[in-house]
């Protein structure tokens, strides 16, 4: 059963996790497979993703290093619209790749504006930004 507050994603990546993780934490390399950003890895840097405006959304991501154990996993918060929500990436070694885990996190099950966010935010995580991500990480020498 699906958790409607949730989006779980589940990727393996051909790379190690320190790869991984400075595709993650460099924001240059952050903003070629996400968003152009002014993201720093330290615990409370408060940062911001920008993208095109949507009906209900400026097009800016407001987000705060939450959490960070380098290598291993990072957390932020992720606001824009009407969200408050969490987006966590944790990164497990695996054969000669990486196992990533995201997490989103906080979205209002009652909110049919939320869920539809969420439905739209599950496919791009799954499919754009995840295809990003490798593409980035390929380029990576």
């Amino acid at each position: 059963m699906t958790d409607p507050r949730t989006i779980r994603v589940d990727e393996f990546l051909a790379h190690p996790p320190a790869r991984v993780w400075r595709a993650l934490t460099d924001p240059d390399l952050l903003a070629r497979w996400l968003m152009p950003n002014d993201f720093r890895p330290a615990v409370g840097h408060a940062f911001t993703f920008r993208t095109d405006p949507q009906p209900g959304f400026d097009g800016i991501v407001h987000c705060e290093v939450l959490a960070l154990e380098p290598g291993r996993r990072l957390s932020i918060s992720w606001r824009g619209g009407p969200l408050d929500t969490t987006v966590t990436w944790t990164l497990v070694p695996e054969g000669r790749g990486t196992r990533l885990f995201l997490v989103h996190d906080g979205f209002d099950p009652d909110d049919p504006a939320q869920q539809l966010t969420a439905n739209i935010l599950g496919q791009g995580w799954r499919s754009n930004v995840l295809v990003a991500l490798q593409a980035a990480l390929n380029d990576l020498t």
